[in-house]
């Protein structure tokens, strides 16, 4: 008798409005996924990683150490439980640091702020290729004991490999129409960093294509090699 395949069950932490998950929506779209979005800083239920097959956390305003915002700990305990029953995370900026939290990694305010499209020193240019990629954060974290470090930058570490999870610092799912909305929204990080927001964003325009380009292989190579959840679905 063949194996029984069900769709790819999803679950993707989006942590304010002007963070949404970009071209992951697409790349899941392509294989069948079931998805369930949850605004965590509204939806204050506990969520059972469990009866999801991939988690994928993105991007926030908010530090990954800061236990004062209320949802932060609520994360910190939905990603512990998904990692305690292996279920794959895919961490973005603020959800790597997270992921880099909960395995032991070190979270904090880093140095030196990076901003722009920039590129990273990678050890697997098909599962990272070296960019440039989109940064926008303040924190840092360090690479969890245990972890495969992955991708640097001269500033901090970008990505990393723990089991069947994956820790990114920089924004894969970044489009222009998200860059508009991060440039209204946060223009005061933008000023108090001395960036030309106009030239972002021109720059994202010439980006575009080629960032969809190298986010897809990397989102693709992360589900086959690192989740191993298969081309399109999941067997049950």
């Amino acid at each position: 008798m063949s194996e029984t395949k069900t769709p790819l069950h999803a679950l993707i932490l989006q942590h304010e409005e002007p963070t949404p998950p970009g071209l992951v929506t697409g790349w899941l779209d392509t294989h069948g996924a079931e998805v369930d979005v949850v605004r965590i800083d509204l939806d204050d239920r506990e969520v059972d990683p469990s009866s999801y097959d991939l988690i994928v956390s993105l991007g926030s305003e908010f530090a990954a150490f800061d236990d004062h915002e209320p949802f932060v700990p609520r994360e910190a305990r939905l990603m512990e439980k998904a990692v305690q029953d292996d279920v794959p995370v895919l961490g973005l900026c603020f959800g790597g640091q997270m992921l880099a939290r909960v395995l032991g990694g070190e979270v904090s305010r880093g140095d030196v702020a990076e901003i722009g499209w920039l590129p990273v020193r990678t050890t697997d240019p098909e599962l990272v290729p070296q960019g440039p990629w989109f940064q926008w954060h303040f924190d840092t974290f360090t690479t969890p004991p245990g972890a495969t470090l992955v991708a640097e930058s001269d500033i901090a570490p970008q990505a990393f490999v723990w089991g069947r999870s994956l820790g990114l610092q920089f924004h894969p799912e970044v489009t222009p129409e998200i860059m508009h909305d991060w440039v209204r929204a946060y223009r005061h990080e933008l000023d108090g960093e001395g960036v030309d927001p106009d030239a972002l964003l021109a720059e994202t325009d010439r980006n575009a294509e080629e960032n969809r380009r190298t986010a897809l292989q990397l989102l693709e190579r992360y589900l086959d090699e690192v989740a191993r959840l298969g081309s399109a679905a999941t067997p049950r």
